[in-house]
């Protein structure tokens, strides 16, 4: 079987043919390409059939998908379009986007391999750059915004990653829907401004996006309240769970540090060194040493120990199933914690009840929506960071987690190569 029957078959090009191919000096197979006789071409512009009047003396060679170790190029001389409506320009092609030198099958090959690897793998495996894994993971996640539908997310949450060093914060928003949980948007910066873009990229594509929107979950952040609040009222907004319970770790761990600090001084015997994690974990996941240390804690006369027990009490609350009865658990927390004189707890307890509304909205939403969904993907985010690492713009970073986590459709050929 001869390389070209491959090619006939696994690219159908109306309007040329394959006349032959050699190996050059290089070690390149080389794949002549020449338009059917009397054929029309295409016009890059409107894409309109237009007749031609003029060849390029010098071939451009565009890389295929690489056979058996051995590097592939079409070999094809442009022709340039007398087109009606777009004047004089060059012929579209159907192996090619634009002024690409590779070839549409290459690119979406190499990006299919870049989902799985890290870009210098790929960039060493396909003897390139990792520059052109780039383009080519860009061009596919480019297709790929330009034909994902909108119409049917009911449920967003959003938070912030780091995504390099100090305070480089990027706002990403998830799609936290039961049948479809993926990257919707990436937005530079943390700030009120980079949160509206969402809303304005989403309804400028989908002009009834805002409206179709059922639940929207976020942290305490006072700029993503403000815009919620703002641009869909109409929604259920939920604070995220995993956000209240990071609340009482670092209430706790700040009781726990002053009253270490506080025995040091009276010169008493520091038996909360050291305990930190005995604290913090949960019950089912501390060591059989660190359960030990715990037992024996609980049974001082500590604010340490009062703390962490005004903590578990609380963990009692999201078993409710009813908002109603959920809301009298918390007034009567919210009370006893305020009573207890500990600082730290007393400012969760005004923050529960400064937040109120929203954290019963968990249960008026079934708990069915929590930004627990968001942290899980926030994984797979930094997962995509390692696998791109060499990147130093934004641009690259949204290139990488849309294709990482966006869930786009892909461009179609005749034969998928992966």
């Amino acid at each position: 079987m001869r390389l070209m029957t491959v090619l006939n078959r696994c690219m159908k090009c109306k309007r040329f043919v394959f006349t032959g191919c050699r190996f050059d000096d290089a070690q390149r197979i080389l794949v002549d390409v020449q338009p059917r006789r009397n054929s029309r071409a295409r016009c890059s512009g409107c894409g309109q059939l237009a007749s031609t009047y003029d060849t390029a003396r010098e071939p451009r060679l565009f890389e295929f998908i690489p056979f058996w170790g051995f590097a592939v190029f079409l070999v094809y001389r442009m022709r340039r379009v007398s087109c009606l409506s777009c004047n004089i320009t060059v012929e579209a092609v159907p192996w090619a986007v634009g002024k690409q030198h590779k070839t549409s099958q290459y690119l979406g090959f190499v990006a299919s391999w870049a989902e799985d690897l890290p870009w210098q793998r790929v960039a060493q495996r396909f003897h390139t750059s990792w520059q052109t894994v780039y383009r080519a993971v860009r061009w596919v996640v480019e297709h790929g915004l330009e034909n994902r539908l909108l119409d049917n997310v009911t449920a967003i949450g959003v938070d912030e990653i780091q995504y390099q060093k100090g305070h480089k914060y990027l706002t990403v928003v998830y799609q936290l829907d039961a049948h479809c949980r993926r990257l919707l948007w990436v937005g530079k910066e943390r700030t009120i401004k980079s949160f509206e873009g969402f809303f304005a990229d989403m309804t400028a594509a989908v002009p009834e996006f805002n409206t179709g929107l059922k639940f929207v979950c976020s942290d305490m952040w006072r700029a993503y309240l403000r815009v919620i609040r703002e641009k869909v009222p109409h929604a259920l907004h939920v604070l995220d769970r995993f956000h209240v319970r990071s609340k009482f770790s670092d209430a706790l761990d700040k009781v726990r540090r002053q009253e270490v600090s506080r025995l040091r001084k009276e010169g008493k015997e520091p038996v909360l060194a050291k305990s930190r994690w005995c604290f913090l974990k949960k019950r089912g996941n501390l060591t059989t040493r660190q359960r030990g240390r715990l037992r024996d804690l609980l049974r001082m006369n500590l604010r340490t120990v009062k703390a962490y027990l005004l903590a578990e009490q609380f963990e009692h609350f999201w078993t409710y199933k009813s908002p109603t009865w959920a809301a009298k658990f918390l007034k009567t927390w919210t009370r006893q914690a305020m009573y207890s004189k500990i600082k730290p707890m007393k400012d969760v307890a005004k923050m529960l009840r400064r937040h109120e509304k929203l954290i019963l909205n968990w249960f008026r939403a079934r708990k069915q929506i929590n930004n627990g969904i968001s942290e899980g993907l926030n994984l797979n985010i930094k997962l995509a960071m390692r696998k791109a690492r060499g990147f130093r713009s934004f641009e690259v970073a949204e290139v990488a987690f849309y294709h990482q986590l966006g869930k786009l459709p892909k461009p179609q050929f005749e034969h998928q190569f992966w």
